[in-house]
């Protein structure tokens, strides 16, 4: 249990982050939008978790179009990393500006306690890369960021996206793979692939980088495994919205039957009770921090109407 006072581990997260990518076997990253779903996935027994912008920005009610700053991504980091105790890779967006902006968002994210962090080849407003019509940057200008960013951390993994299969095909993505990794960044995130072919092609041609695998729902991607990734050559796959696609369709049934049934009750054998929130969050831990607080006695069950 990761508590306020517990001992956490004197190696830096990007390091540990970097530990996880030189394991064998592919390193699974579901994403977690909260500290809430980052403790729930780490109860699951994942070693690693990935803040997505478009949940981030989803979770606030906005689009993802890159419009956040980096001092609100700052507090998920801060909230993720803390309520966990895991390694983040957190989604850098275009870098919030040129070269001089990088490396700000680099210090800025590591101080927050992010392990990895990616970046991408667009231009503002970005778009999410399964979606059309986007806009890449000049390869060099975003060669230029990845150098930014290498130099400006301390321990931070870096991961350059590229976006180009759509626009300039399967060449144009690899020019631009082997110019960011010749930049300083550890791997390669090549978005919305669109078949296994494809997968396969961009992990033959770029032997020896690890390379990271985007498996979102309703995108350009067809569903794959991790298992099935990592016999195409990849060392990390992401879920990244998975986690708010589920809560927020739990929250539109919740809504709804608030709505017409003009209460819960229809609703509660589909919630976490009490007792099972306050494990997941270790209230009695935190109350044994301090004498001062009197251990919570937790109602059993529901009362029935008389």
């Amino acid at each position: 249990m990761y508590l306020i006072g517990s001992q956490l581990s004197d190696r830096a997260a990007g390091l540990r982050f970097r530990d996880l990518i030189e394991r064998p076997g592919i390193l699974q990253i579901p994403g977690a939008h909260n500290g809430m779903a980052a403790i729930q996935a780490r109860d699951a027994g994942f070693p690693a978790l990935y803040l997505s912008g478009a949940a981030m920005t989803a979770s606030m009610g906005l689009p993802d179009l890159g419009i956040i700053t980096v001092d609100e991504v700052s507090f998920f980091i801060r909230q993720v990393a803390r309520a966990s105790g895991l390694t983040v890779l957190v989604d850098g967006d275009t870098g919030y500006g040129e070269a001089l902006n990088v490396m700000n968002m680099v210090r800025t994210f590591e101080e927050a306690g992010a392990a990895a962090v990616h970046i991408e080849d667009q231009l503002l407003p970005k778009k999410c890369g399964h979606l059309n019509d986007k806009k890449l940057a000049d390869a060099h200008d975003m060669a230029a960021k990845v150098a930014a960013a290498a130099k400006a951390r301390r321990h931070l993994y870096i991961i350059a996206r590229t976006d180009a299969a759509a626009s300039e095909g399967m060449d144009g993505a690899i020019a631009r793979a082997k110019l960011f990794v010749e930049a300083g960044a550890d791997a390669i995130f090549p978005e919305a692939m669109t078949s296994k072919e494809m997968f396969e092609e961009f992990a033959r041609r770029m032997p020896g980088v690890p390379l990271l695998a985007n498996m979102t729902e309703f995108g350009r991607t067809p569903f794959f495994t991790a298992s099935e990734f990592e016999a195409m050559g990849y060392r990390m796959v992401i879920w990244p919205v998975s986690s708010l696609r589920v809560a927020n369709k739990a929250q539109q049934e919740l809504y709804t039957a608030l709505k017409r049934d003009g209460g819960t009750h229809k609703m509660v054998d589909r919630m976490q009770t009490r007792a099972e929130l306050y494990a997941s969050i270790g209230l009695h831990d935190y109350e044994a921090l301090d004498a001062s607080i009197v251990q919570t006695i937790i109602p059993e069950g529901m009362p029935q109407r008389k």
